[in-house]
């Protein structure tokens, strides 16, 4: 339709000019005047979690300075204090370990942070900046994905930007980033765990040996072509046939 096809040609506009300086800071002094905030967003961070069905939960943290991605700033998080399904909790956890060391380490904070979700995300995330002590240093919003809608701190109401405006765009083009970011350190972690538990359902293999091989060797098939006297020194004769046996049929 019109307006999908409008909103294909305004992103494919953002993606194609305003990587220009004049024209991305055009863009971010646009989004500080619809947001309100107190200096222009030359900082900004944004973070998504990511599981299926509570398996492997990660989560990740995207950075764009000067409206372009820093992709040396990108942090990849697994989950570590959620059991299951809990997207605030582990919202609450990714958010507190990425201020508690730009805290500790007295390094600069974003002057926006995007917290991928509703009102419940948002406050899960403002939770860890109180506990930190650093709640109000920065702006934080929420990006809630139906609607396109900006939640802020203790609003009940939502904000919408204009569908075709370039503030919005970039918000979207760095959400979409996110996204992109995150589902594929999901998919690894989701493959290295099949690969896990194909070795340690081997009888007599326990996952040590499992994560040793993994981390030096990467994958089953790299494990496979290794001749049995190097799986033998790597990790012992008896370990090393009965993986040997297993990957070969014998």
């Amino acid at each position: 339709n019109v307006r999908s096809f409008s909103e294909s040609m305004a992103k494919k506009t953002l993606l194609n000019t305003n990587h220009e300086p004049k024209a991305m800071a055009d863009t971010l002094d646009k989004l500080q005047v619809l947001l309100q905030l107190k200096d222009r967003p030359e900082h900004i961070e944004c973070f998504d979690n990511s599981n299926i069905q509570g398996a492997f939960p990660v989560a990740a943290m995207v950075c764009f300075k000067q409206g372009v991605p820093d992709k040396k700033e990108y942090r990849h998080y697994h989950i570590k204090s959620v059991t299951g399904i809990d997207d605030f909790a582990s919202m609450r956890e990714i958010v507190y370990r990425r201020y508690k060391r730009l805290r500790d380490e007295q390094k600069p904070f974003p002057n926006l942070v995007i917290i991928d979700g509703g009102k419940g995300q948002l406050n899960a995330a403002c939770e860890s900046l109180q506990t930190l002590g650093i709640y109000g240093r920065f702006t934080i919003v929420g990006l809630a994905k139906n609607n396109e809608e900006l939640f802020f701190p203790g609003d009940s109401a939502s904000i919408r930007l204009d569908w075709n405006s370039p503030a919005l765009s970039l918000l979207r083009r760095i959400r979409d980033e996110v996204h992109r970011f995150g589902l594929r350190f999901h998919r690894d972690q989701r493959s290295r765990g099949m690969r896990h538990d194909f070795l340690t359902n081997i009888k007599g293999i326990g996952p040590e040996t499992a994560e040793r091989l993994l981390r030096k060797y990467k994958s089953v098939a790299t494990i496979k072509a290794l001749s049995f006297d190097v799986l033998s020194t790597e990790i012992g004769i008896h370990r090393a046939q009965l993986i040997f046996e297993k990957l070969h049929g014998v």
